[in-house]
């Protein structure tokens, strides 16, 4: 389980086929030295095993072909930059939402621009899911715990401040650019109980 908050940015090394799917690298871990194997890191806000590291900061995380299938993680170059959290610990101050590194789908970015002091980022909304937004609603955009403010048939609006366009990879992030999407884990709950009970009258 995670809340939202990006705690840094890494860049990756490699990306590896094999025979299973593939195997990230990243460089440049800061908490490297906190890290335990099977430890979960969400990266992109997906949600990843440590299966190595090494003391000057690389990490290693195995990758099913199905995570490969639904997430951006498998069009990632070298030097990409991605975003870093690691698990919820318990008794620890949440400041974002309940995000549990299950990426729902991959979408795009449509525009990012500054607007003011701040930063206008509209992305696609796959027609799949309008259900599970809503106005003023969380919803996770690679990882980070953000807040619709506008809503359309076919995209939605965040407002982004200066500070996290700094801390995560949005600070590099570009029109076309895919972006993972994590919805509201209540609104997926409530969809499936109303599904339920229209099958089951």
């Amino acid at each position: 389980m995670f809340t939202g908050i990006i705690e840094s940015v890494a860049a990756v090394g490699d990306l590896t086929a094999t025979a299973s799917g593939g195997r990230l690298t990243l460089e440049n871990v800061p908490f490297v030295s906190e890290l335990e194997l099977g430890e979960s890191v969400a990266v992109n806000g997906c949600c990843l095993t440590v299966t190595n590291t090494t003391p000057d900061g690389r990490v290693s995380f195995d990758l099913l072909q199905e995570t490969l299938r639904v997430t951006n993680l498998g069009s990632l170059r070298p030097n990409c930059r991605v975003n870093l959290e690691r698990a919820l610990a318990v008794g620890q101050r949440m400041s974002g939402h309940y995000v549990q590194g299950h990426i729902d789908c991959v979408s795009k970015i449509i525009a990012i621009e500054p607007a003011g002091n701040d930063y206008r980022l509209d992305i696609a909304l796959p027609a799949q899911f309008r259900h599970l937004v809503v106005h003023r609603g969380s919803i996770a955009i690679s990882g980070i715990s953000l807040t619709i403010a506008e809503l359309r048939d076919d995209s939605f609006t965040l407002w982004i401040i200066p500070h996290t366009m700094k801390v995560t990879n949005l600070g590099v992030s570009k029109a076309d650019d895919p972006v993972n999407l994590e919805f509201d884990v209540l609104a997926k709950y409530v969809d499936r109980l109303e599904q339920v009970r229209r099958d089951h009258p």
